[in-house]
C-alpha cells in the first residue's frame, strides 16, 4: 500500500501540497508526526534533495522517530535530510561558521551547571551578596533577555529591565549580563541560549556570505510544534524564508490549543500570527482524532472554547461514546490520595489494565507526594517522570538530613551532607581534614567537632564549625518539648533553608519551595492525622516517630526492572503521551489554574491550554479529581473546585461516580474478581471558625461533629487522661477510633 493510501483526505492534502507556505493545524492524536514524516518522505520521492530540506523538532526523541518514519518510505535517503532540535541543527551550523563570529570552531557548549557556576564565581568577583543574586534567578534572567534578542548593552540601556531590577534588589544584573557574555567569549564558550542567540547574529551580520548560503541551501523547512517556539526561534525561521523572491516553502505544524510552554518563552502569537507574515497561506485542520473516545473529546472541546486566542477548529471522534468522565470531590488532599489509588485498584480490576495503561497528572511536582504514600499503601507500583521520587529529591533530602542529624549526632552521611549547607564557610578542605582528625583519633566525625577547638585548624574555622555545634544541639534540645512539625518548621528556618529557597525566584527555585513547604505540610498532616487509615493510632507525633514512619515510604526496595509502573508526572512533562486511563488531580482554584496565573486573563487562557492537554492525554477512561480542604504552608487552606470543571460539557460528565467509592481488598482481588462497596458522600460543611471542644469533655453517649466526618455519637472512651481514645460512631464516615489528645470534635 502506497505512504498516501494510509492518510485521510485532510492529511493528504497537507502531505501533497508541497510548494508555499503551509499551516498545519493538528489537533490531538490527529496523526501530526504522520502527516510531518510522510510530507518530507513525498518531498523526496518528488524530486527534492534531502540535503536541501531542514526539519526542525523539540526533542531529539521526535528527530529519531521522524528520521526512521521518513526511512520507512524512502529509505537512506532519509539520512540526508537536515532533521534535529533547533539547538543541534544550529550548533552544527555554528561549527562551520563560528570564526565570522569570533569563536573557534571547537566552541565549548555549557550546560546549566556549567553556566550557574560562571555566574556564582561573578557574583562573588563583584562582592554582591549570593543570597539575593542566586544564580538559578539570574541564570533565567539571561536567558530571558537572549530569547528576546537583548544583548547585555541592549540591556543596559533598557529603562524596563533596569527598573524590574531595582524592584528585585538586584540592580546590577545587566553588569552580570556584560560580565557572562564577555566570560564566555573569552573562553570559546557557549551556553544553551547561544546556540539560537549566536545563529541568530551569524544570520544577521553575515547577510551575503552566510544568510544567502543558507537560504540557497534549505529550499524547504518544516517546524514540528510551532506553537511552542519563541521569539528568536521565530526569527531565525523568518530570516531564512521571508524575504523578497522567496518561494517561502515553509510548513510548521502546531496545535495553539496545546501552547503552555510560555514559562520558557514560548508565545502564542507566533502560530497565531502566522498568515499575517505570510499572506499567501493554505491551512489545514486535522481534526480527526484517533486517540480518544467521544466523551473525552466532547469535555476537550467544551472546554477550550472558552479561551478567546484562537484558531477555530472542532475536533472529533469515531472512537464512540466511551465511558463518561468521573470526577472525585474529596474532602482533604489526604482522601483525594486514597480515593485515587483506590480507583485505580478497581480501573485495574474491571478493565483488566495494566499499570502502564495508567497515569496521574498534577500542575506542580509538589503534589506528587501524597499520590505516592497512597500507592506505595496498595502496594501499586509507580515512577515518577520529570523528576526524581518526593524523597529524593535533593531539597527533600537535605532537610531529612537535618532531621535526622537532630535525632542522631553520630549519623555521618547527614552530617557531611548538611555540614556547609546552607554554606557556612566550612568547605571540602576543612571537612577532609575533620574526617582525617576523626580517623586518626578512632572519633566520629559529630564528636570531633564537638571538640573542634582543640584541633589545629585556623581560628575562625573553628568558630563556624563551633556555630554549626551550637545549632544542631540547639534542635536537639527541642525535641522533648516540639511536635514533629514544630521542630520540622523551626529546623527549617533556623538552618536557613528557608530563606535559601525563598531567595530563588526562577522557576526551579519556585519548584524547590514548593517542595519544602509540600514536605512540612505533611509533618503537620502526621501530627495533627487521627485516621486510623493514614497513621496507627498514637500519642507519638514526635520527629522520631515521624522518621519511622516515612522510613518505608522512601525504601526503594521495587524491582528497577519493572516497567509495569504507574506513571505520575506534571502536565508539562505529558505533552505528546498517551494513556488509555489518566487522572488530572488538583483541580482546584489557585492550584489548577495557578494563583501566579490568575493576574491575567493570558495566564487563565494558558492554564486552561493546559487543562486541554491534559484531557486530551486519555484514551478510554478520564477522571478528575480535587480536594476540598489541602494543607498549604503549615495550614489548612479551604478550596473552591477549578473553574475548568464548570466548563466541562455536562453530557460528557458521569455524576453518579462523584460519590465516594472504595475497593474491598481480598482474595478475590488475586483471583481476578473483586467486590465494591459504596461508601456515603462526606457532605460536611468546613467551618474555618470551627471550635473544638477539650478532651475532658468527649464522653460516652454525647454528640459530636468533626470537621471531615460529620456528625456522630461518642461510643467508647477508654485509655489514662493524656491518651484517651474515642469510638465515634459518624453518621456519614462510619465508626472511627480517634486520639482526644489531637481530636478536632465540637459537642452538639
Amino acid at each position: 500500500m502506497s505512504y498516501l493510501e494510509e492518510l485521510n483526505d485532510i492529511q493528504r492534502a497537507a502531505v501533497t501540497n508541497t510548494d508555499g507556505p503551509i499551516l498545519v493545524i493538528a489537533g490531538p492524536g490527529s496523526g501530526k508526526t504522520r502527516v510531518l514524516t510522510y510530507r518530507i518522505a513525498h518531498l523526496i520521492k518528488t524530486g527534492v534533495p534531502p540535503s536541501q530540506i531542514l526539519a526542525l523538532t523539540f526533542t531529539n526523541k521526535s528527530a529519531r522517530e521522524m528520521k526512521a518514519r521518513i526511512a520507512s518510505v524512502v529509505g537512506d535517503a532519509a539520512n540526508r535530510v537536515w532533521a534535529g532540535t533547533f539547538h543541534s541543527i544550529f550548533a552544527k551550523i555554528l561549527r562551520f561558521e563560528a570564526e565570522k563570529i569570533g569563536y573557534p570552531a571547537s566552541f565549548t557548549i555549557y550546560d546549566t551547571q556549567d553556566s550557574k557556576s560562571l555566574i556564582v564565581n561573578i557574583v562573588k568577583e563583584m562582592g554582591l551578596d549570593p543570597k539575593v543574586y542566586v544564580a538559578n534567578g539570574i541564570r533565567s534572567r539571561i536567558s530571558s533577555a537572549k530569547s528576546n534578542l537583548i544583548s547585555p548593552p541592549a540591556y543596559a540601556q533598557n529603562p524596563s529591565l533596569l527598573e524590574q531590577d531595582r524592584a528585585s534588589k538586584r540592580p546590577y544584573i545587566f553588569q552580570i549580563y556584560e560580565r557572562y557574555a564577555s566570560r564566555c567569549k573569552r573562553s570559546g564558550a557557549m551556553d544553551f541560549d547561544d546556540l539560537l542567540y549566536q545563529m541568530f547574529l551569524l544570520l544577521h551580520k553575515n547577510p551575503e556570505n552566510v544568510l544567502e548560503k543558507y537560504r540557497n541551501r534549505f529550499k524547504y523547512l518544516l517546524v514540528d510544534e510551532f506553537q511552542d517556539t519563541n521569539y528568536l526561534q521565530y526569527s531565525i525561521i523568518r530570516k531564512l524564508t521571508d524575504y523578497t523572491g522567496s518561494p517561502k516553502n515553509i510548513c510548521v505544524v502546531g496545535d495553539d490549543a496545546q501552547s503552555i510552554y510560555a514559562f520558557r518563552g514560548a508565545t502564542i502569537q507566533n502560530i497565531l500570527d502566522f498568515k499575517k507574515h505570510y499572506p499567501k497561506l493554505k491551512t489545514f485542520k486535522l481534526e480527526q482524532n484517533y486517540r480518544s473516545t467521544e466523551s473525552i473529546v466532547l469535555a476537550a472541546n467544551s472546554v477550550i472554547t472558552h479561551n478567546k486566542k484562537q484558531i477555530d477548529k472542532t475536533i472529533r471522534s469515531e472512537k464512540g461514546d466511551g465511558e463518561r468522565i468521573k470526577i472525585l470531590k474529596t474532602v482533604s488532599d489526604a482522601e483525594e490520595g486514597k480515593r485515587v489509588a483506590d480507583s485505580i485498584l478497581e480501573l485495574k480490576t474491571r478493565n483488566h489494565l495494566r499499570n502502564e495503561d495508567i497515569a496521574i497528572l498534577y500542575r506542580t511536582n509538589a503534589q506528587s507526594r501524597i499520590f505516592e504514600e497512597y500507592l506505595r499503601r496498595h502496594n501499586i507500583a509507580y515512577k515518577v517522570f520529570g523528576g526524581l521520587s518526593f524523597y529524593q529529591r535533593k531539597e527533600i533530602k537535605d532537610i531529612i538530613a537535618y532531621l535526622r542529624l537532630t535525632i542522631n549526632q553520630n549519623e555521618e552521611e547527614s552530617l557531611r551532607r548538611v555540614i556547609n549547607y546552607p554554606k557556612r564557610g566550612i568547605g571540602n578542605t576543612t571537612v577532609n581534614k575533620i574526617v582525617k582528625i576523626a580517623d586518626d583519633n578512632f572519633q566520629t566525625l559529630w564528636e570531633t567537632i564537638k571538640e573542634i577547638h582543640k584541633h589545629p585548624l585556623p581560628a575562625k574555622t573553628q568558630q563556624k564549625v563551633q556555630s554549626f555545634v551550637a545549632m544542631i544541639e540547639g534542635f536537639t534540645k527541642r525535641l522533648a518539648s516540639n511536635d514533629a512539625y514544630q521542630l520540622a518548621t523551626h529546623i527549617a528556618d533556623k538552618s536557613g533553608i528557608l530563606n535559601l529557597m525563598k531567595s530563588d525566584t526562577s522557576l526551579e527555585g519556585l519548584n524547590r519551595y514548593e517542595n519544602l513547604r509540600e514536605m512540612l505540610d505533611g509533618i503537620k498532616e502526621f501530627v495533627e492525622s487521627d485516621e486510623e487509615e493514614a497513621y496507627e493510632v498514637t500519642d507519638d507525633k514526635t520527629l522520631t516517630s515521624y522518621l519511622q514512619n516515612i522510613a518505608l515510604l522512601t525504601d526503594l526496595d521495587t524491582d528497577t526492572e519493572n516497567t509495569d509502573r504507574v506513571s505520575l508526572m506534571t502536565i508539562h512533562s505529558a505533552k505528546g503521551l498517551e494513556f488509555p486511563s489518566v487522572f488530572v488531580v488538583g483541580l482546584e482554584e489557585q492550584l489548577f489554574p495557578s494563583f501566579m496565573s490568575m493576574q491575567s486573563m493570558d495566564g487563565i487562557d494558558e492554564e486552561r491550554r493546559l487543562f486541554y492537554v491534559a484531557i486530551t492525554r486519555a484514551e478510554k477512561h478520564l477522571t478528575l479529581s480535587y480536594a476540598k480542604s489541602r494543607y498549604h504552608f503549615g495550614n489548612i487552606r479551604f478550596n473552591e473546585p477549578s473553574r475548568f470543571i464548570d466548563e466541562i460539557d455536562p453530557v460528557a460528565v458521569d455524576r453518579d461516580a462523584m460519590e465516594p467509592r472504595a475497593v474491598v481488598r481480598g482474595a478475590g482481588l488475586g483471583s481476578g474478581t473483586s467486590r465494591f462497596k459504596r461508601k456515603p458522600s462526606l457532605t460536611t460543611t468546613l467551618d474555618p471558625n470551627f471550635t473544638p471542644a477539650k478532651p475532658e469533655e468527649i464522653i460516652a453517649g454525647i454528640q459530636v461533629a468533626h470537621l471531615r466526618f460529620g456528625k456522630g455519637k461518642v461510643i467508647n472512651v477508654e485509655g489514662g487522661a493524656a491518651n484517651k481514645v474515642a469510638t465515634i460512631f459518624f453518621e456519614e464516615a462510619g465508626q472511627k477510633r480517634i486520639m482526644l489528645k489531637f481530636a478536632k470534635l465540637k459537642l452538639l
